[in-house]
């Protein structure tokens, strides 16, 4: 909450002194909760961010058009769908919506709100949790439900998988969209979006591509993420190599928007 702010209800905390937490929680909730309404609201972020991924699932679960290795297609294409979900959520939808946000001076305003920019960042992080798990069930359900899927391995593992691609993810839907014109953020982020889905391994095995193709798609953050989470679900053990891999893009990604992430139109 901002110093400026002068009419919000401050608490006591039993020592005395003042509280200010809830009213800042109370903010930065609002805030998620519209952040989620403006993303579920938008029909080209429901379509990339929930249909492509289950179509994928679906379609290439049933339809022997993709090569997915020597096991069962749908224990190839789960971890595979759940990386192209948490891809499309934060290279896609987040960095739409913020670059756009930016372009038509929203960011900017929030200098005038009790809102300040970090708790409107954590606001876009919980708004993009919320829609991961709605996605993550999604799959999950379809899954286990239609195509008679069960996990192998470990499914809290599969989570923390998930939980550090979104935070990778939106770190590089965040950069793009505050070093980048609004445009320019659009076109990228959907090629981005096209080539990961090709070259990562997460559609299809990656032994199809020629060397040199496939090993650029495992250093890429999708790729990574997409063996994070075959080695979690399938195998039931830690991909350590390409965590760190997952982990340092993102670490890049928040370094990187700590210096270029431009508030301003």
């Amino acid at each position: 909450m901002s110093p400026r702010s002068t009419d919000t209800h401050v608490a006591s905390s039993p020592a005395g002194a003042p509280d200010r937490r809830t009213p800042v929680v109370r903010s930065v909730l609002a805030q998620a909760a519209m952040e989620l309404r403006l993303l579920l609201r938008s029909g080209e972020s429901l379509l990339v961010t929930l249909g492509i991924p289950l179509g994928v699932l679906v379609f290439v679960s049933l339809v022997d058009v993709l090569p997915t290795g020597e096991g069962s297609r749908v224990d190839f294409l789960v971890p595979g769908v759940l990386a192209i979900s948490v891809t499309a959520t934060g290279l896609v939808a987040v960095a739409i919506q913020t670059a756009f946000e930016r372009k038509y001076g929203v960011l900017k305003r929030l200098g005038g709100t009790p809102l300040s920019r970090s708790a409107f960042l954590v606001a876009k992080g919980l708004a993009v949790g919320a829609i991961l798990v709605v996605q993550t069930g999604l799959v999950l359900a379809v899954a286990v439900g239609l195509l008679g899927w069960s996990a192998s391995g470990s499914v809290l593992g599969g989570l923390a998988g998930v939980l550090l691609g979104t935070v990778t993810f939106t770190a590089i839907g965040l950069l793009m969209a505050g070093a980048l014109r609004a445009e320019a953020t659009l076109a990228l982020s959907n090629a981005l979006f096209l080539v990961l889905m090709v070259i990562s391994g997460i559609t299809f095995d990656a032994g199809a591509l020629p060397d040199g193709l496939a090993a650029l798609g495992r250093a890429l953050p999708a790729g990574a993420l997409g063996e994070v989470l075959r080695a979690a679900l399938i195998d039931g053990r830690t991909a350590v190599g390409d965590v760190l891999v997952v982990a340092g893009w993102g670490a890049a990604a928040v370094v990187l928007s700590a210096r270029w992430f431009r508030w301003d139109p």
